[in-house]
């Protein structure tokens, strides 16, 4: 990969910042049925915590920067002590007495399966409001989650997005998969987003088509349309592609040994660091997918969000042997 930016202004991640508690249990249980818990684990999580700390883990020298909102609690101590220990920029960072920092309770099930329950908490009341652009240094600002964030999703995000360009900062956004009609609240910011960077679920949502294989290329073409500036990533469990000027470009997944799997928990916000680094480091886009999706599948090694990146020289060591499965288009 090539550096584009000698000065290393580097990235700064927005929005939402919450604690995951970690349940790994035997099965899921239908309504009514009982399951066991096998194992606890307390760890940060959300885009800022975990897509910061994974880009620092693959690039200890990258500048990056939280930003977000936080309650007066554990929590929030856990927050700020678990990304400073990463050599996170903990600076714009904002607490508030009027809630909890945000929690989400995970499901998980030993190979890869989960299911969240979050509380919204201090998070969703993050907003322009809170963001320092006078101080920001970074180079890109990278939001999320749309439609977790209940002030960046009623308008709040687009002003974030637009003062973001107004500064000649690099955008991009990702989402949580949701069963709502409630994506439309999106689209304004597309045209305001540099880098879209969202799985299959999320980009059908947005472009109004069937998340399939056979309709990538069209759903990345109409998100294009629909204003993203540069680049459309689409991430999935067997795939990622990429629109942008340089053309379509696709990639299948790798072939991660099954018992090498501890988790995915991590693995869309581990994607989503890969894409942003190699995207600083103005990386093709084949290199953006290769990369990003060696960094998800690597993250497939730990339960929690983030505990299974290294840096980049380890991800590239530990993924060699294991081959690309073909696309099925």
């Amino acid at each position: 990969m090539s550096t584009q930016n000698n000065n290393r202004g580097g990235i700064a991640v927005a929005g939402t910042v919450l604690v995951d508690t970690i349940c790994e249990i035997a099965a899921y249980p239908a309504c009514g049925e009982l399951t066991q818990i096998r194992g606890i684990e307390k760890a940060v999580g959300g885009c800022v915590p975990n897509v910061a700390v994974d880009m620092r883990r693959m690039d200890p020298t990258l500048p990056v920067y939280a930003i977000g909102k936080l309650g007066n609690d554990s929590d929030g101590e856990l927050v700020l002590s678990t990304l400073s220990q990463n050599g996170v920029d903990c600076s714009g960072l904002r607490e508030t007495a009027e809630e909890r920092t945000s929690f989400t309770d995970v499901m998980s099930i030993a190979g890869g399966q989960r299911t969240f329950f979050t509380y919204a908490g201090a998070s969703a009341e993050f907003g322009v409001s809170d963001i320092d652009f006078d101080s920001l240094k970074a180079d890109i600002l990278h939001l999320g989650y749309f439609l977790l964030l209940q002030k960046v999703d009623n308008g709040d995000g687009l002003a974030i997005l637009k003062e973001a360009k107004r500064r000649g900062i690099k955008t991009s956004i990702d989402l949580v998969s949701e069963n709502s009609d409630r994506y439309s609240l999106v689209l304004p910011c597309l045209p305001y987003t540099d880098y879209l960077i969202i799985n299959e679920i999320e980009a059908g949502a947005l472009a109004g088509m069937v998340p399939e294989n056979r309709n990538l290329r069209a759903i990345a073409e109409r998100l294009r349309e629909l204003g993203v500036r540069e680049k459309v990533i689409i991430h999935k469990r067997d795939c990622a592609i990429c629109l942008s000027d340089e053309g379509f470009t696709s990639v299948g997944s790798l072939n991660v040994p099954a018992d090498y799997i501890q988790g995915s928990t991590g693995a869309g916000d581990a994607f989503c660091a890969a894409s942003l680094i190699a995207l600083y480091e103005g990386a093709s886009d084949k290199d953006v997918l290769e990369f990003a999706s060696a960094a998800a599948a690597v993250s497939l090694g730990s339960a929690d969000a983030t505990g299974g990146l290294t840096t980049k020289k380890e991800i590239a060591a530990i993924s060699k042997d294991w081959e690309r499965s073909p696309i099925v288009w």
